[in-house]
Order: C-alpha cells, then structure tokens, then sequence
C-alpha cells in the first residue's frame, strides 16, 4: 500500500514539473532584439541621418562602417579630347573643373572615399589647382607644372608627386595614348610614393555640410534637368543631365558622355556646383591666374532642381553660401565647375528642362 501510494505521488510530481517547464519556456518575455536589428539592416540607408554607421566621410556625407581616416589625393587629371575617356573619375569625391590655358580645361580630382586602381591621364600642375588641394589637405599629384605652380611645388607648398621626377618610376606611360596624354598612376604607387617620402595618409580632410533627409525631402528650387556650360570651344563645353530614378547627373563633353575607359561605367553627381570666379591672363600661352578668394555668385544645382547663391572661401575650402550660412550638399558626389566672372554664370550657364 505504502509503494502504491509513493508511486502515484511521484508521478504527480513528474507531471506537475513537465507543465512548470513548459509554462516557464512558453511564458518568458520576448526578447526583441534581435528582430530589430534586422529591421534596421533591411531599411534604406541614408547616408546622414542612420544611426546604424559609426562614421561617415567627410567630403560626400555618405555614412559608413569602414575606417574613414585616410588623408585625401588630389590628382590633376588630362581633359584634352585625346586623353577621352579618362580613368578612374568616377571615384571621385569632387572634380572640380577649371582653364588650364586659353579655351583648354583640366580637372582636379579629389578621392577620399574610394580609391580607384588607377588614374589618369595625369597632367600638369597650376597654381590655383595646387592651393585647391591645399584647402582639402591633400597629397597632389600631377605631371609636370607652369612656373608658378613649380615656385609653390619647390617651396614644399604641398606634399606632392610630380611626374616629372618619377616617370618611369611610379607613374607609367600608356602605348595606347601619345604623350602627353599617357601619364597614369596607380593608387598603390601613389601609396608607395608617399611613404618615401614620409607623408601622412592617415589623417582625413575637414568635412563639408551635407544636408540631412528630412532637409532634401523639402528641397526647393527652380527646375533643372538639363545644363548647358559654355567653355568657348565646342570641345570643352560641358552638359549634365539629370535622371529622375536614380537622382544623379550624367556628364557629357561634345555630346559624349563622360565615362570610365576601361569598363565605360557612367560618371553619377549628385550636386553640380557652378561659381564665377576672376580670371587673368598672365603669359603669351594663355595661362591665367583664378581668383578663389573673391567669393561671388554661383549655382548649386541637387535633385532637379538650381538654385542661385553665393560662394566663399572658408579656409581653403570653396562652399556655397546663402545669407552667410553655409550650405549643405545631397550626400554622394560632386561636381565643381569655376567659369570667368566676365562675362559671368548668367551669360556662360543655359538651365532648363531637357531637350528633346
């Protein structure tokens, strides 16, 4: 009787512990967590406001995971119609787009963000490029220079590789091209060059305004989906037009779109940013020297849309400006072109709907 009664009463302690572990297992709180990061991870990133990137970079506001302190480099890149198309640009932060001599234009390409394998063609230094790259806090590169922009090179104005002293060497020459539209340099060169001679690469430039998504949601302006820029040369005159699905600009110089050579990927800006500047003349070449201090009116075009400012030199750094406040760029790339204040933005800028 006494074994009967042991039994039945460990069998009701089995079950009544079954139905505790069962209701401990079923009824302990949820934890959400984990839920929400994927939430997170599957929204669309926007590069400002997300607060799911520890960091973001300074000269495209475009957030990331990824260590973002390496220093800029500035490379003067060929913009003659046989250097076409050119390497590397569409990895560009900033271009910015400016004479060089005469009706003939270059470009500075600024990276930070990305870097490409190779760049190029590499060309010649001017002065006001040089303190362009300053204001960035760049190594620049270039290949060759007009005597002013040697003055500054020889001063040690800037950490910089010039083709002239390493031909051969870290820069290549291209049996495709003719000189002296076959200068490229490799970023691995341009790392190698730095480190002989002991420059830093680990400190990243001062970051530019980027407007944040609530700000571009309200974005106001006059509509631009089509951009004319007038260089004095069919050659060197420049269109950009504008793509309502993916946001950006494409680039074209002579009708030609502006694209990779190797793979021929299409170079996308997101701000084209267009100033007056004073420019002279200063040689029987046609060298001219650019004011960048002057400040002056300029158009800042983002989304579609243009808007008239002004733009100020503030700290070597060339920003758009409205009512003394600087302004905010979309995050992503951008694309500076500097015309002549005479005779003007107005007279040198046709802006509209795009033409059929």
């Amino acid at each position: 009787m006494k074994r009967s009664l042991l039994l039945i009463l460990l069998a009701v302690l089995l079950l009544m512990g079954g139905c505790i572990k069962k209701v401990a297992k079923d009824e302990r709180p949820t934890d959400n967590s984990s839920s929400e990061i994927v939430e997170q991870n599957e929204t669309t990133q926007d590069p400002v406001d997300s607060e799911q990137f520890s960091n973001f970079y300074p000269l495209t506001g475009m957030a990331t995971n990824d260590d973002t302190e390496h220093r800029a480099i500035a490379v003067m890149v060929n913009n003659h119609p046989k250097a076409r198309p050119q390497t590397g640009l569409s990895k560009a932060d900033i271009i910015y787009e400016m004479y060089a001599e005469a009706e003939v234009t270059r470009f500075l390409a600024v990276f930070q963000s990305e870097m490409p394998k190779e760049v190029g063609p590499v060309r010649s230094a001017r002065d006001y490029f040089i303190k362009l790259a300053k204001g960035l806090d760049c190594v620049y590169v270039c290949h060759g220079n007009s005597p002013d922009a040697k003055e500054m090179l020889d001063q040690g104005y800037i950490d910089h590789l010039n083709g002239l002293e390493y031909d051969g060497t870290l820069f290549q020459r291209s049996s495709e091209r003719k000189a002296p539209h076959n200068s490229y340099i490799s970023f691995e060169n341009i790392e190698k060059g730095a480190q002989q001679n002991s420059y830093n690469l680990t400190e990243k430039p001062k970051a530019f305004t980027f407007l944040k998504k609530s700000e571009m949601e309200l974005l106001q302006g006059e509509p631009a989906s089509f951009v004319q820029i007038s260089y004095g040369s069919s050659s060197f005159d420049v269109e950009f037009s504008y793509d309502e699905d993916s946001e950006t600009y494409s680039r074209y110089s002579n009708h030609q779109q502006t694209i990779e050579y190797i793979d021929e990927t299409p170079i996308k800006i997101n701000n084209i940013f267009i100033i007056e500047a004073p420019h002279k003349v200063i040689d029987s070449v046609g060298r001219r020297d650019i004011d960048f201090e002057a400040g002056g009116k300029a158009y800042l075009l983002q989304k579609g849309k243009w808007n008239e400012v002004q733009w100020e030199n503030r700290e070597g750094r060339i920003v758009p400006v409205e009512n003394g406040k600087e302004i905010g760029f979309v995050p992503g790339k951008t694309w500076v072109n500097v015309l002549p204040d005479k005779p003007g933005i107005s007279r040198l800028v046709h802006l509209g709907a795009q033409e059929n």
